[in-house]
């Protein structure tokens, strides 16, 4: 299938929308009473910090919703209030937070069902509008809406959609696509349907894997077996593993990706030779702004003297999970929870560990002065962080 030429058709069609439709006012409002918080605002204007009896609250400088996700949300606010009767639906979650979800859902925008792993498109009608997220949806999921005689309201992220356009020029040159992402995530299930052959890479280990392998050769059905889900149908990796271009999960590690870039870069260089690298390798940056710099962010006040961090943001949140990973490798106590519900009385607090299941911590909280780091994932409304924060002053001071 030409996806190129099926998306510019999309596009073109009067039943497709991808801007607003006029209700930007009355939405802002919506949005600022639901998501904004004067008490973050306050942080913010204070040099991101804020002390109240024995604990001191140190805010990263980049973090909470980014635009992005913002305008997706705002997005699917007005495709209410401009169709207020219709059906709407939406594809998947519109970002990954508890909270806007389910605000969505008491605006009567319902989710596609799914059963047995696969989405249940049988209960959107012809007419019914249908969201697509800023993670976007597969060329399928496209196809299958456009068949169906659906207003598709697109909210995709212009940064998922600029790693689309860089996997369509792998295609146009016969290249295979190696995506550093997590290969049932929507955003990478959407990345990979517009590409014609492709590997998906989780991190920087399986990446030198597929480095060792193109070098060296190896087991056939051993990379296969290793890598299955994660690769196009048909995928031969000791004939599709000739010409690489590099794409990626705009939520993962800014820095993994661009090692992962340049290993295969080297990779191909020292397979063919540098004279030869543009004819095996290509390589678009295709970093999300907002993604860089909360990890920037990050990295600069994980050197502060912290006595534990506090991430918050959806347990399914890509981005927020790689900014709990930073602090855990940094060596630094750490919780990642969604909601300030999440802090329970008598100084415990169920959080979520890297790569384990909820679990509930007591004396979370440490006696004495203490310092607090807090920074949210891009899907997290500044409200969110705002009830959070109110928790452990309340919380802290009840210990004294």
């Amino acid at each position: 299938m030409d996806t190129k030429a099926f998306r510019r058709s999309l596009q073109q069609s009067q039943t497709y929308h991808r801007k607003g439709f006029g209700h930007e006012e009355e939405v802002a409002n919506v949005m600022n009473s639901a998501y904004q918080s004067s008490l973050i605002q306050e942080i913010r204007e204070n040099n991101y910090r804020m002390k109240r009896g024995n604990v001191t609250i140190q805010m990263a400088e980049s973090f909470g919703f980014c635009w992005g996700v913002e305008r997706a949300v705002a997005m699917a606010y007005e495709t209410r209030q401009h169709f207020p009767t219709e059906n709407i639906w939406i594809t998947n979650e519109i970002i990954h937070n508890p909270s806007v979800n389910q605000h969505l859902k008491e605006m009567k925008v319902e989710f596609i069902p799914v059963e047995n792993g696969n989405k249940d498109f049988s209960v959107v009608d012809a007419g019914d509008v249908v969201i697509l997220p800023a993670f976007g949806a597969s060329v399928q999921e496209m196809q299958t809406l456009n068949e169906k005689g659906c207003k598709i309201v697109d909210t995709t992220c212009p940064w998922v959609s600029k790693v689309w356009n860089s996997v369509e020029k792998h295609k146009k040159r016969d290249y295979t696509s190696i995506i550093h992402g997590k290969y049932n995530h929507e955003e990478t299930v959407a990345t990979s349907s517009f590409a014609d052959k492709y590997l998906v890479v989780l991190n920087y280990k399986e990446a030198e894997y597929v480095s060792n392998y193109i070098l060296n050769g190896g087991d056939r059905q051993e990379f296969l077996a290793k890598f299955v889900r994660a690769y196009s149908e048909g995928f031969d990796p000791d004939q599709d593993l000739k010409q690489i271009g590099i794409a990626n999960q705009t939520t993962m590690l800014k820095s993994e990706t661009e090692q992962i870039g340049k290993l295969l870069e080297h990779t191909m260089i020292k397979k063919y030779g540098p004279d030869q690298l543009n004819n095996h390798f290509q390589s678009f940056n295709t970093i999300c702004d907002a993604t860089q710099e909360r990890q920037d962010a990050m990295i600069d006040i994980l050197d502060q003297p912290l006595d534990l961090m506090v991430v918050i943001g959806g347990f399914n949140s890509s981005n927020t999970t790689h900014l709990q990973e930073m602090s855990v490798e940094k060596g630094i106590l750490s919780y990642h929870i969604d909601c300030a519900e999440r802090i329970l009385a008598d100084n415990q607090i169920e959080h979520k560990p890297l790569g384990k299941s909820l679990e509930i911590q007591e004396n979370w909280l440490p006696q004495g002065e203490i310092l607090v780091g807090i920074t949210s994932g891009a899907s997290t409304p500044d409200k969110v962080v705002e009830e959070v924060i109110e928790k452990i002053f309340s919380q802290k001071l009840s210990l004294v």
